[in-house]
């Protein structure tokens, strides 16, 4: 059976964990505590040398060391129901939304979570080497923030997906960002994202969400 490497706390291996209950896939689980930096420990660098979870470990053997490759992986491995669009055309909005809502989304709260918290001084980035943190980011990536919110409310109007008209891995990826948000104490509600809000109520009815 593959393993998830998994921190249940930290928002990239949950998205890993709802494309795999979105797809079927079962799996063994192993925790790695990140709060302890046991990503950082040699056993772990064996496994996953970028120090980051999530990863999964095939039953080959081979380790598949970051979202992006689970999802490739899990989408020609159980092709259905289809997460990364059908036609060329599908693919392409899916695929496009899900790279802004990690760059405009996902990395503007990291920038704004990394670069504040006195528990990350030295870990402003993911991965193997230590970063400084730079005070500006913080208030930078709270400003990318508020501006991504905005401009997906507005995309969400009359949409009860984010991209095409079937449930994709773009949802998957803005669920866990929205709802990771609120480490920098931005939750959205239906008074100032009422598109947003109502969209994620559709998705809170997904089993795989509560994951």
């Amino acid at each position: 059976m593959i393993t998830l490497y998994d921190f249940p706390m930290a928002p990239s291996p949950r998205r890993a964990r709802i494309l795999l209950a979105e797809k079927g896939v079962p799996h063994d689980t192993v925790v790695i505590d990140l709060r302890g930096q046991e990503q950082l420990g040699e056993a772990f660098r064996a496994i996953n040398p970028q120090c980051t979870v999530p990863a999964l470990r095939l039953d080959d053997g081979h380790v598949l060391g970051d979202n992006a490759a689970i999802a490739a992986w899990l989408e020609a491995q159980v092709p259905e129901p289809p997460l990364m669009g059908r036609t060329a055309l599908e693919k392409a909005e899916i695929a496009s939304w899900n790279w802004r809502i990690e760059f405009e989304c996902f990395m503007a709260i990291a920038e704004a979570l990394r670069n504040s918290a006195p528990a990350m001084k030295d870990r402003a980035l993911t991965g193997p080497v230590a970063y400084a943190q730079i005070p500006e980011l913080a208030q930078r990536g709270l400003a990318r923030l508020q501006q991504f919110l905005t401009t997906f409310d507005l995309h969400l109007a009359g949409r009860d997906t984010v991209a095409t008209d079937r449930f994709s891995i773009a949802d998957i990826t803005a669920v866990v960002a929205v709802d990771f948000a609120r480490v920098v104490r931005v939750k959205p509600d239906a008074d100032s994202h009422p598109n947003l809000a109502r969209w994620r109520s559709l998705m809170a009815q997904r089993p795989a969400m509560a994951l």
